[in-house]
């Protein structure tokens, strides 16, 4: 829907209308016109504070993080054998994925501080990236958008994206699995800022060898969204006769095409790797197994349970009453045809497609997913992140037709007034909410970083003085993965490799 929809941007068949008063009949809340070349800041747009402060906890919550589960055995291997190594380990022996290597290895190799870190890096690119997108929506378009209003929408639909989650520390925090599920769709989108930025015949093609080089890195990134990205893209090529006209048709068909002909690239170089090949042989899905019936019944039965987790999770509601505030403070341009979205038909089929394109996505991530976990990919949240993100910009953009559709359809000021006070109230108290959790979270986090500083100062003292036996508490946190944990032993050996000693033994009590 949105590529398609975006596409329109062409300048030879762009609208050029300056932004002067409202149209009449559209609802501004009685405010008087912005001045010619101006947008005024809306008063809605404060509400952007309480999202980028809870963004902001969150990032400097990210200080205590420390390595558990995976993160064991990436630090000893990058530290003897470099990111280059475990681009060839991930290739050959582990699963294909090279630039998902090339990203684990890029934290891994700073240590406990890569991990410090991470969160800050990831959270202000994240963040960025969906601003950017909201921000080059308009662009162009005959649409009057408040300054201050991306920003609104981005803080919230990332706060919701990766502060919303089950598990926000296996979301957020735990780059191994950050890196896979949570920053590899949200490095899809951001393909789509040259695609909204072009307005020269350069640009468009820079935006089209983007969308290429944007899919064959995701295809090695994550295979599950990757998928999301395949299924998006191809319900977006047929909308193309609908909304849009000549060369607009074929840019956006050829944008679509190039993306999905990177991403097919990508997953070829992954699903031909020996790593791959290794990997399905591990799990039982090497051939055409994953297509068995009872993998096709029980991912089936799985993903329904995660739609419905999803659909009662309230915080959602988030994403649909920012959408709505959004739509109910856009205005058109005077005198120009209504952007994207022309009668009632038309809104029918792009949302249908959406919700049509979550549901297929969804489904076969789970399908992909499911030789790996098995039932229980209903309780690893995290895997639920590469169509997650889909999940939170529809119920957005769902919320903006709506708010479009009671701006045009009420003329009283004042009920306009208290839709959005509506709205804004709705984005207020899922932000309590957020916060709330958060700061339970931060606190186990803090405790249990304190644990694992003294437990990791002590051992690398009795390592250097020659022990090669040494006693290990598990510190585990939102049920992250620890040797000796419910988890069994593994992955002590990687903990012994990183302390450089022969082996590790379970210990019930911290030195």
């Amino acid at each position: 829907m949105t590529v398609v929809q975006l596409a329109e941007r062409a300048p030879a068949e762009a609208t050029t209308v300056p932004a002067t008063a409202t149209a009449p009949g559209t609802a501004d809340g009685g405010h008087p016109p912005a001045p010619p070349g101006r947008r005024r800041v809306h008063p809605a747009a404060a509400l952007a504070l309480l999202p980028l402060g809870l963004l902001g906890a969150a990032l400097w919550l990210g200080r205590h993080v420390r390595p558990g589960a995976d993160d064991w055995c990436f630090l000893p291997f990058v530290r003897d054998e470099g990111v280059v190594g475990l681009v060839d380990k991930f290739y050959l022996r582990d699963n294909g994925r090279v630039v998902n290597a090339a990203l684990t290895g890029a934290y891994a190799r700073f240590d406990i501080a890569g991990h410090q870190w991470y969160a800050l890096v990831t959270g202000v690119m994240m963040a960025g990236v969906v601003w950017a997108v909201a921000a080059a929506v308009p662009a162009g378009r005959p649409l009057v958008v408040p300054r201050g209003l991306p920003a609104l929408l981005a803080a919230t639909v990332t706060a919701l994206f990766l502060l919303g989650s089950p598990n926000t520390y296996k979301t957020f925090y735990w780059p191994a699995s950050s890196v896979s599920h949570t920053l590899a769709p949200v490095l899809a989108c951001a393909a789509l800022v040259p695609l909204l930025r072009a307005r020269s015949r350069g640009g468009r093609i820079a935006a089209l060898a983007t969308a290429f080089l944007t899919g064959a890195a995701l295809g090695t990134l994550s295979e599950e969204s990757s998928v999301v990205a395949l299924v998006v893209l191809g319900c977006a090529l047929p909308l193309g006769h609908l909304l849009l006209a000549g060369r607009r048709r074929a840019y956006a068909r050829a944008w679509c095409l190039a993306g999905i002909a990177g991403t097919v690239a990508g997953l070829l170089v992954l699903v031909t790797s020996p790593g791959s090949r290794t990997r399905r042989e591990r799990y039982g899905a090497e051939g055409l197994t994953v297509f068995a019936p009872e993998s096709l019944t029980g991912s089936l039965t799985a993903f329904a349970q995660i739609v419905q987790t999803l659909v009662t999770s309230w915080q959602y509601l988030g994403a649909v009453a920012v959408g709505a505030l959004a739509g109910l403070v856009v205005r058109t341009r005077p005198g120009a045809s209504p952007p994207y979205v022309r009668g009632r038909r038309s809104t029918a089929l792009l949302a249908g497609t959406g919700v049509v394109a979550f549901l297929v996505s969804g489904y076969l991530c789970t399908l992909v997913a499911y030789p790996v976990f098995g039932d229980g990919i209903v309780v690893v949240t995290r895997a639920w992140n590469d169509f997650l993100l889909l999940y939170v910009a529809l119920l957005t953009c769902a919320g903006a037709l709506i708010g479009r559709a009671v701006g045009r359809r009420v003329r009283s000021v004042g009920a306009v007034r208290a839709a959005r006070g509506i709205c804004a109230a709705a984005v207020v108290v899922v932000c309590a909410a957020l916060a709330l959790s958060l700061v339970r979270l931060g606190e186990d986090m803090r405790v249990r970083a304190g644990q694992w500083d003294r437990q990791d100062r002590w051992m690398r003292d009795r390592a250097a003085a020659g022990d090669r036996v040494l006693p290990y508490t598990p510190t585990s946190v939102a049920g992250m993965g620890e040797p000796f944990g419910k988890h069994g032993s593994w992955p002590a050996g990687c903990v012994a490799d990183y302390y450089r000693v022969d082996r590790v033994t379970h210990a019930t009590r911290l030195p």
